[in-house]
C-alpha cells in the first residue's frame, strides 16, 4: 500500500479570499486595521509565527477570536473557492495506485465541506484537520494519525504541501514530502512550480 498525504488550503485549492476576509473580519471587530491579502497569506503558515499574536496582538486565541473566525468562515468558506490547474486530473490519475487523503491545519468539518462543493471529497479516503488532533501542523500527530489509521509504513508514504509547517511535519514523522509553490508561499529553494513536476516527484519516489 502507497500514501499521499495533501495539505488542502495553498495545495489541492486556493481558498486566499475566504481565509484573508476571515481573519480581516476578525480584525474589524477588534478595531484594528484590514491587513492585505496577500500579506496574510505569506505569514499564515510561517511556522516560526505566533499567529495569534502576529494577526490580533494577543499571546493565544481568545474565545471571542476564535467565535468571530469561526462564525464567518461557516458562512463564507465556499466562497470564491478554486481548484489549482492540474489537480483534479492529477487525483484522478493517482487514485488506483494510492490511498489518498488529506492532512490540514483546517477544522476538517469545514475541509471536508469545502472539497465537496469542489467536488474532489470522493478522492479521499481520509480528512483530518487541527481538530482532530492535540498539536496541528507542524507537528507530525496528524501525519501519524492518518499512516496508522491506514497501517501504512511512513517510507511508503509522502506528503505534499505548500508551507514548511507541512514540510516540518513530515520530516518529523520520518515521509517524504514535496514542497509546492504555487499557493500561499514563494519558496526559493526545493519547491517545485507545477502539477506536471508534482506527478513526476511522486513517480520518480515510488517508482511508477
Amino acid at each position: 500500500m502507497k500514501l499521499l498525504m495533501f495539505d488542502m488550503d495553498g495545495t489541492l485549492i486556493n481558498s486566499g479570499y475566504a481565509i484573508s476576509n476571515t481573519v480581516n473580519y476578525v480584525r474589524e471587530n477588534l478595531n484594528l486595521e484590514r491587513l492585505e491579502k496577500n500579506y496574510i497569506l505569506e505569514n499564515i503558515n510561517k511556522p516560526e509565527i505566533n499567529s495569534s499574536e502576529f494577526f490580533y496582538g494577543t499571546t493565544e486565541f481568545t474565545p471571542l477570536q476564535s467565535k468571530l473566525f469561526g462564525e464567518y468562515y461557516e458562512e463564507h468558506c465556499l466562497n470564491d473557492l478554486v481548484i489549482y490547474d492540474g489537480i483534479k486530473d492529477l487525483l484522478e490519475n493517482l487514485k488506483n495506485d494510492f490511498t489518498l487523503s488529506v492532512a490540514t491545519n483546517a477544522n476538517s468539518i469545514y475541509a471536508k465541506k469545502m472539497l465537496a462543493h469542489l467536488g474532489l471529497d470522493h478522492y479521499f479516503d481520509t480528512v483530518l484537520g487541527y481538530n482532530d488532533v492535540t498539536q496541528a501542523k507542524p507537528h507530525p500527530e496528524m501525519l501519524h494519525k492518518i499512516l496508522d489509521k491506514h497501517d501504512i509504513l511512513k517510507e511508503n508514504a509522502q506528503m505534499i504541501g505548500d508551507s514548511h509547517k507541512d514540510t516540518q511535519a513530515a520530516k518529523s514523522a520520518g515521509v517524504d514530502w514535496v514542497l509546492v509553490n504555487w499557493g500561499f508561499s514563494d519558496h526559493k529553494e526545493d519547491a517545485i512550480d507545477t502539477v506536471m513536476q508534482l506527478e513526476e516527484k511522486i513517480q520518480k519516489k515510488f517508482m511508477l
